[in-house]
């Protein structure tokens, strides 16, 4: 197979795109505003895909299981390392917020707060435990494969695949379908990728040209803290975690770099899902442990909205000279648990996750969000990209507990990473 230019590596034109988008934004910040329908208009495609991705890829996996309980213990040990982990980045962001304190000296009088959050209030209000259950409930079998709801296709799916395999012997055509039709569906996730540079550039111009590279500098300490705070959150805690189950980190990120830099252009996790997917099937993960742990990860795993939360939090109390005695920082971490998986799935999850938290810590007001409203962008791209290798690191790590881990697989994949690209593209 001939070896492409690295001018035709889509990692190589995503770079390009971003920095050119950077660069428009910069210099043309009204022109850059106007390239926004492209990075909508990529990640709305990408979206249209990713149910029928799901529904397939986890409907299949299940229907090929001769064991349901195997099933049932990959959900629990996929749930119990998502609560492990996650409260694990909530107590990293809380310790951190802690000991650089970003906001210490700010000085900032609460009286003289203005900005608009109500839209983030009346989602937080309204993610309730009960209306987050029966929202996982869809109006028909098949409506959420035009909806959005992962975690409804995620209930859809399991249902179908266990259907399959409690009636093998007459719904062998339907399994059969199922396996044909993943063949179009993967290829046209393979087109609309080849979109991702025009999607990520015009993501990168609307976000630089709207909010400027300047609106971030008086702001600099929180962001630099948070991206530092991930960052070692995925090489040490990730890191050791991919050490001790036999595979490196490092070459982890790099086989998968097309999809975490779509990720970065487009500030959105959901982009890169499918291609997730995917390759970590490619790389030894057997198909029911992708089809299940992924996508339950993008609602239940989300390690960078975590550490986002509580430095954000804290950030915004030190702002505001207000102190936080040890017990409210850990009612602050105990309430942010609950509400993030409580506003899983929630457009700008981030953000109404914090309003949901600081509702029910009185001591900080709400208002303060506007402090960080309009740097929020530039730390969406973070907890984005931890969110993605949070949960492709979980994957394998449940698929190697299950024993549903071929690991030569797994290490030709990291050491070769660009044949298997080439090859998933043919």
């Amino acid at each position: 197979m001939k070896k492409k230019q690295i001018h035709q590596q889509l990692y190589f034109q995503v770079i390009i795109a971003i920095i050119a988008g950077i660069l428009l934004g910069k210099f043309y910040p009204e022109l850059g505003e106007k390239m926004k329908p492209l990075g909508d208009g990529f990640i709305k495609l990408v979206k249209m895909i990713i149910a029928p991705v799901i529904f397939i890829t986890l409907t299949l996996g299940i229907a090929h299981m001769t064991d349901l309980k195997k099933v049932g213990r990959i959900a629990i040990k996929a749930m119990i390392y998502f609560l492990t982990f996650s409260t694990l980045a909530l107590i990293i962001g809380l310790v951190v917020g802690n000991i650089l304190q970003p906001g210490h000296g700010l000085n900032i009088d609460p009286a003289t707060l203005s900005g608009d959050v109500s839209q983030y209030q009346q989602k937080a209000h309204e993610t309730t435990l009960t209306g987050f259950i029966m929202n996982i409930i869809p109006e028909t079998l098949f409506s959420p494969l035009v909806g959005e709801n992962i975690l409804q296709v995620l209930l859809v799916a399991i249902l179908m695949g266990v259907a399959l395999v409690l009636t093998k012997e007459k719904s062998q055509k339907v399994t059969e379908f199922l396996q044909d039709l993943s063949t179009p569906v993967f290829k046209i996730v393979h087109m609309l990728m080849k979109l991702a540079p025009i999607g990520a550039f015009g993501a990168m111009a609307f976000t630089i040209g709207k909010y400027g590279l300047h609106s971030v500098l008086n702001l600099i300490l929180l962001v630099g803290t948070f991206y530092i705070t991930s960052a070692l959150f995925v090489v040490l805690v990730l890191g050791a975690v991919a050490w001790y189950n036999g595979f490196n980190i490092f070459k982890l990120m790099y086989y998968l770099k097309e999809e975490l830099l779509l990720v970065l252009g487009t500030s959105s996790s959901e982009s890169a899902l499918p291609g997730i997917m995917e390759k970590l099937e490619k790389a030894g993960c057997s198909r029911a442990i992708v089809g299940l742990v992924v996508p339950t990860g993008y609602s239940f795993n989300l390690d960078g909205t975590n550490i986002y939360m509580t430095l954000a939090s804290l950030f915004i109390a030190q702002a505001l000279n207000i102190h936080l005695p040890i017990e409210k920082q850990i009612m602050l971490l105990l309430v942010a648990m609950l509400s993030s998986k409580g506003a899983a799935g929630v457009t700008g999850a981030g953000f109404v996750t914090l309003a949901a938290t600081l509702a029910v810590v009185p001591e900080i007001p709400i208002a303060g969000m506007t402090l960080i409203l309009g740097i929020d962008k530039f730390m969406s791209e973070c907890r984005a990209l931890t969110n993605v290798i949070g949960n492709s690191v979980a994957t394998v790590v449940v698929a190697n507990w299950e024993k549903q881990l071929d690991k030569t697989q797994l290490q030709y994949c990291l050491d070769h990473p660009n044949e298997v690209e080439k090859k998933l593209e043919v």
